[in-house]
């Protein structure tokens, strides 16, 4: 699972048949200490995260099996929103 942060919404009138019904979020990838990291880009989502949110996401071929259909093309896809983030500090 990767982090990463809601910075905007991608619409398309057209799609392909597996992601008729599916929002598209541009998503920030973050590091675990909430830092920006690459490049921004367009995830699935389906837990119905909208700009802000901290979110966990899936890559690869992981990502497609998220969604309801799993035959589609998903390179990333929105798993869940993020509450908070602890990090255990080394002494």
């Amino acid at each position: 699972m990767l982090l990463g942060k809601v910075i905007g919404t991608v619409v398309s009138t057209r799609k392909v048949e597996s992601w008729e019904g599916v929002k598209l979020l541009l998503v920030q990838p973050l590091t675990e200490k909430l830092e920006e990291s690459g490049e921004p880009l367009v995830a699935c989502d389906t837990v119905q995260a909208g700009p802000g949110d901290v979110v966990f996401y899936e890559g690869g071929r992981e990502a497609a099996l998220g969604l309801k259909d799993w035959f589609n093309p998903s390179d990333a896809t929105i798993m869940g929103i993020v509450d908070r983030v602890d990090l255990a500090v080394s002494p």
